[in-house]
């Protein structure tokens, strides 16, 4: 699990909390380093946190573990997320609250996926989308 951090989000404890709940291994926090912990419920104590000064490091740092990062947006041109291959081993990247995906985030990416929506919003905010994209990813790869 990865966000960008750009606007000090305040998504990012409900990110941090979703990930432990669904046992992520990490998650990337890009761009600025404070953030508001209280949607954590306190687990940023034990999840495993990384900081990314810029997309590109978080890109690098995935590469080198052979590992895709793959966009969650509702952007024209994107693929469901229950359409799309999950591999087992990827990062989600989540864009800011408001803005989505920065330019420099979908240019790095290897898809940009959407989760399906058909009320009347533009979009969900980060924390819930981070929690659905986990269970999609549970719902594929997880053992019973």
């Amino acid at each position: 699990m990865a966000i960008e951090n750009w606007q000090h989000d305040f998504n990012i404890g409900a990110v941090v909390r979703n990930a432990n709940a669904f046992l992520a291994a990490e998650v990337h926090i890009v761009g600025n380093r404070r953030w508001n912990r209280r949607g954590a419920m306190v687990t940023d104590t034990y999840q495993h946190i990384r900081h990314h000064d810029s997309v590109e490091q978080l890109a690098d740092w995935a590469s080198d573990r052979a590992r895709p990062v793959l966009g969650i947006d509702l952007l024209p041109g994107s693929t469901s997320i229950l359409d799309a291959e999950l591999p087992r081993e990827c990062v989600f990247l989540f864009g800011q609250e408001g803005p989505g995906l920065s330019a420099a985030a979908r240019s790095l990416v290897e898809q940009v996926l959407h989760i399906p929506q058909f009320g009347s919003t533009r979009s969900i905010n980060a924390g819930v989308a981070s929690g659905i994209a986990m269970v999609e990813w549970v719902r594929r790869h997880a053992s019973p």
